[in-house]
């Protein structure tokens, strides 16, 4: 009795119950190629389909704007709620960060000829350079990020989005577009962040024993480059962009129930994570590189 193998639209040759061991281990190999390559092709375009998806939103969020008299008061609202509600973690993980780099830069000092003042200088650089921008971006796209697709994913489950748009509303406008403006603020937040950071390394360093106070602020003012806040600030807003429109958009199309949302919130924050690790890095390249 002949055994015929099908995958899909590709047949591969007819086994006889006789054939060999050699010709069934080949066969076998062929279909484990097939099935892995059709996966692999399923994949990608999948994803190519998500970033077409995606910039198809980002285009449609400015079109048909929403009367100013109702978008003023969504600004404000999302203001609140993601920039002003954050302040309170921003502030506690910023001192501890700054706190915990003064510390182990001190720790490392073990050579008497290196000056104590570059306690404060590895502390400024840390916390101005990477961690008070991208750091925080990551612990915002956590908090923030999870609010945003857990409030448009329940609007879409309850099915109040389509309620908009059949009176004619555009939903992505009224629903995105004032998290967007909202995210131009995070700058602010990140520029509390930095002065909180350094201060949490000062008051480590100072009150732990590590360096003198003029020691820090030596430290502080060494070889600075105005241009480096500058490129932190440039950062902080292609990250705000990407944590208010990512997690819109796993919110907006997302489909199911309530478990869904939950999964969804989850499925924003990692590719949200991903793509500011990303565009940190090219963007280091491309402004200090």
């Amino acid at each position: 009795m002949a055994l015929k193998i099908t995958f899909g639209s590709d047949h591969l040759q007819t086994l006889g119950g006789y054939g060999s061991i050699k010709a069934i281990k080949t066969n076998t190999r062929k279909l484990i190629f097939l099935f892995l390559h059709k996966e692999v092709y399923f994949y990608r375009m999948n994803y190519l389909a998500s970033i077409g998806s995606y910039s198809i939103m980002i285009r449609e969020v400015f079109k048909k704007p929403t009367k100013w008299s109702i978008m003023k008061d969504l600004i404000l609202k999302e203001i609140d709620e993601l920039i002003y509600g954050s302040l309170g973690i921003i502030i506690f993980i910023s001192f501890f960060i700054g706190g915990v780099v003064a510390i182990q830069t001190a720790l490392n000092l073990t050579s008497p000829i290196i000056p104590k003042s570059l306690i404060g200088f590895t502390t400024r650089q840390s916390v101005i350079l990477e961690f008070a921008p991208t750091f925080v971006s990551i612990i915002m796209a956590g908090k923030v990020g999870s609010y945003i697709t857990s409030s448009i994913g329940t609007m879409r489950v309850t099915e109040q989005i389509d309620a908009l748009e059949v009176m004619g509303v555009n939903s992505l406008n009224y629903l995105v577009f004032p998290k967007i403006i909202a995210m131009m603020l995070y700058p602010f937040a990140i520029a509390i962040a930095m002065y909180v950071g350094i201060f949490g390394g000062w008051f480590a360093g100072v009150f732990g024993g590590y360096v003198s106070s003029t020691d820090f602020i030596n430290g502080l003012v060494m070889d600075f480059i105005p241009y480096q806040v500058a490129y932190a600030f440039i950062k902080t807003f292609v990250f705000a962009m990407v944590i208010a429109t990512i997690p819109a958009y796993h919110g907006f199309y997302m489909k199911g129930g309530a478990l869904e949302v939950g999964k969804a919130s989850t499925t924003a924050f990692v590719w949200t994570s991903v793509v500011i690790i990303i565009l940190n890095y090219s963007l280091t390249q491309m402004l200090l590189g």
